[in-house]
Order: structure tokens, then C-alpha cells, then sequence
């Protein structure tokens, strides 16, 4: 009678064990969760609501040929620089610095103000040519 009871308390058990294992792992993937809202919401969002332009950085997208898709390309894909980036300050006087090749092969760097769920493209840069440019502010 034992040797027949034998697999069904082995088979209780495992199930036991699968269900204290799944709850454990769907903890860890909730704080996980936790943890990257709480990051997006301090650092640089790499989905935003809205995308703003400056002035300037739409005379610099002009002369150097970039456009708007181009600076959500690298927003989304690009490599933080965080030696040309500027991160002292409140949340929304952050600028990041953000590198990354274009779908036309530009080296570009364009400098991100996050703020709330929002970003501002305030300037961007084609990291190989020198392009000629008259913006407003220009020396």
C-alpha cells in the first residue's frame, strides 16, 4: 500500500515545489518592474510622449541634414556619452549627450533635456563633417 502511495506524494510534492518556485520568480519580475519606472522616471527616457525641438536644434537638423526620424532612431538606439553630457541639476536641467550611427551612416551626437515624459532636442551634431551653418547664436 505504501509503494503505491509513494508516487502520488512525490508527484504532490513537486507540485508544492513548482508553486513556492513560481511565486518567488513573479516577486522578482514585479520589483524588477518597480525598479525600471523608477530609473525611466530619473533618467533619460528613451520612449517619451512627446519629442520637442529648439530652435536651434531645427536649424542644426537642417543644415546638417537630419531629420526627425533620424533623432528618434538614436534616442531609441544611441550610446549615452556621459563625458559630453550634462547631469547635475533637477531631473529636467539633465542633458544627454547621445551618439550613434543614423540609418544614412551619420556619426551624430544629439544632446536630450528630459523632463516629466517628455524630451527636448536642443542640439545636434554630425560628429564628421563640418557642415556650414547659420543659426541663431552662432559667433
Amino acid at each position: 500500500m505504501k509503494k503505491k502511495l509513494l508516487p502520488y506524494l512525490l508527484l504532490a510534492a513537486m507540485v508544492v515545489v513548482a508553486a513556492v518556485l513560481r511565486n518567488c520568480t513573479l516577486k522578482k519580475n514585479n520589483n524588477t518592474t518597480e525598479q525600471e519606472k523608477t530609473y525611466t522616471k530619473r533618467g533619460l527616457n528613451r520612449n517619451p510622449s512627446n519629442i520637442n525641438y529648439s530652435k536651434h536644434a531645427r536649424c542644426r537638423m537642417d543644415c546638417r541634414h537630419i531629420d526627425e526620424r533620424e533623432v528618434k532612431y538614436i534616442l531609441e538606439n544611441g550610446k549615452i556619452n556621459y563625458a559630453k553630457s550634462d547631469l547635475k541639476g533637477a531631473d529636467c536641467n539633465k542633458k544627454y549627450a547621445v551618439e550613434g550611427i543614423s540609418q544614412d551612416k551619420q556619426k551624430l551626437r544629439i544632446v536630450f533635456a528630459p523632463c516629466n515624459d517628455e524630451v527636448t532636442v536642443v542640439t545636434c551634431i554630425d560628429l564628421d563633417t563640418d557642415w556650414e551653418c547659420s543659426c541663431e547664436g552662432d559667433g
